[in-house]
């Protein structure tokens, strides 16, 4: 991947004559700023071998939500050794972080923030175009947020290093998305002030191009909330009139949400499962609980869907003489974009460009698109999609909590093109290139997107105060944010913990060793460019 040749070589000699004289963040013209982002860029490129390492040390990881202990002590480490100030258990979630650092005096407080988390049961072999979990059954980057951390401190390095050598003041911010799986995590930060003093964030997420959005996005906000019915064991056979079965409960809340589905607007998603059933079929269930995500696409429609479950569970608990009580894992709201921010991003997107794909690297998607049934099979995008407005209806789906943040700050966020094309989704297939050259290209690719576009928001007053300016009397000036989480819910840290005990003492023969690797693909003995692309029969 190159920069466009004509944008460097109008602005690669230019930078010590256009800053001469000591320029401040408040008088920085045009041109200067193209000289710094070429400084920028080359800050990133510079630290691509960090990329890659930190993106295939997290892959190795694998951490599920709430338990991304090594994850964090690994970023923070970094972070750390480059000075930045590190506030740990953020939130009462002991692997939430912010890191701070900070030049001069004034200038604005720029947050890039990223998520952690993974899959369960989505282990899988990097480079390995079909199904081959490195530990079967264990967790798995089957999403690939294994890549935004690595990608979002490549570039505040890069910045940092800007911001010290022309003395251009401000604040950098990094932060995680902890347990976004769970959608359990941003929306306790948001709460506990955790964004305080912060003017604009940039989040970033894998995707399969590079590209940036505004406006009300596609997509959902949700409720994600755990049902608990209370009742009465007894011996199934002996003397069953005696119990009070939870788990009837529970399957009658389900029963009675499936029939109100129908008299549902299309546009709500919502989804459960039943986490604890009881203990064996001879002993009538006292304790049952099932876990429900109420997704819409408006703060209203949200709570009122979770009020209709509230409602189910309390009937289903009179029905079966049963107690019901619930605790909410997590919001997220609906997602509303920046609109200046975004325009300026997209201006530094179209510079960068998507990286160059080899041919090598083309068939290798191709055939993970083949193999899992994709259909689409073109590949990895060459195209960029160009930036993204507002639908006039958006499309109903998805959640992500970064939506919390995005309503109480000018927010975006940037996809960059570390995954392929056309794949499930929370599956151990979009796994497959997340600790190959391919994520690597593309982490580089964003990283200098981020680089760029942070640095627009502190030298550029005007763009900061346009983006506040929508931010105020556009995105807010008829909808606020609404706090869907109490003064008392707190985050659930203890879910994933004995899934993780069970599967980290194997894991960690398994995390990647830079001292004596190049590469995880190295590490696992997995030869780049891939041969092999037809699964074997017994892997079909």
């Amino acid at each position: 991947m190159t920069l466009n040749k004509t944008w460097l070589a109008a602005t690669a000699g230019a930078l010590a004559l256009a800053l001469a004289g000591g320029a401040t963040a408040a008088d920085i013209s045009a041109g200067k700023l193209k000289a710094l982002k070429t400084e920028a860029v080359a800050g990133v490129e510079s630290r691509a071998k960090l990329a890659q390492v930190m993106n295939d040390k997290i892959f190795s990881f694998g951490e599920l939500g709430f338990q991304e202990v090594e994850t964090s002590a690994y970023i923070t480490k970094v972070l750390e050794e480059n000075g930045f100030t590190i506030q740990r258990g953020v939130s009462g979630i002991p692997t939430a972080w912010t890191a701070t650092w900070t030049h001069g005096q004034g200038g604005p407080t720029i947050a890039l923030g990223s998520d952690l988390d993974c899959i369960p049961k989505a282990s899988q072999k990097p480079g390995v175009p079909w199904h081959d979990p490195i530990i079967p059954g264990a967790p798995g980057h089957g999403e690939g947020h294994n890549s935004g951390q690595a990608l979002n401190v490549v570039a505040a390095l890069a910045v940092k290093d800007a911001m010290i050598k022309h003395d251009i003041a401000g604040t950098l911010v990094l932060w995680p998305g902890v347990a976004e799986e769970l959608v359990a995590g941003k929306a306790y930060m948001v709460r506990d002030g955790a964004f305080k003093g912060v003017d604009a964030t940039i989040f970033t997420h894998v995707g399969s191009n590079l590209q940036t959005s505004w406006g009300p996005s596609t997509g959902t906000g949700l409720v994600s909330v755990k049902y608990s019915f209370h009742g009465e064991s007894a011996h199934s056979a002996g003397a069953p009139w005696r119990g009070r079965s939870a788990l009837d409960a529970v399957e009658l809340m389900d029963m009675g949400w499936n029939m109100r589905r129908e008299h549902l607007k299309p546009e709500q998603r919502s989804h459960y499962v039943i986490t604890d059933g009881g203990d064996q079929p001879n002993v009538v269930p006292s304790e049952a609980t099932v876990w429900y995500y109420f997704r819409e696409q408006s703060f209203d429609a949200i709570k009122k869907n979770w009020e209709i479950g509230n409602k189910i569970a309390k009937a289903a608990a009179d029905m079966t003489d049963t107690k019901v009580d619930y605790a909410v894992v997590g919001t997220a709201a609906p997602r509303y974009f920046n609109r200046p921010m975004a325009e300026a991003a997209q201006k530094n997107i179209e510079v960068v460009g998507l990286p160059k794909w080899t041919p090598d690297e083309q068939a290798f998607a191709k055939a993970v698109q083949t193999n899992v049934g994709s259909t689409k099979k073109e590949g990895l995008d060459v195209k960029l999609k160009g930036l993204k407005a507002p639908e006039e209806k958006p499309e109903s789906g998805g959640s992500d909590d970064i939506g919390d943040i995005s309503w109480i700050m000018p927010t975006i966020t940037i996809n960059y093109p570390s995954n392929i094309p056309d794949l499930p989704g929370h599956h151990w297939a979009n796994a497959i290139s997340m600790a190959t050259p391919i994520a690597h290209k593309g982490v580089v690719a964003g990283s200098k997107v981020v680089a760029m576009t942070t640095l627009d928001l502190l030298t550029q007053p005007k763009l900061l105060a346009e983006a506040k300016t929508y931010f105020t009397d556009v995105q807010t000036k008829t909808q606020k944010y609404v706090p869907m989480l109490s003064a008392s819910d707190k985050p659930q840290v203890q879910m994933n913990a004995e899934t993780m005990a069970r599967f980290r003492p194997e894991m960690k023969k398994y995390y990647y060793d830079p001292d004596k690797y190049g590469t995880y693909l190295e590490q696992l003995g997995i030869a780049w460019p891939v041969k092999q692309l037809t699964p074997p029969a017994q892997a079909k």
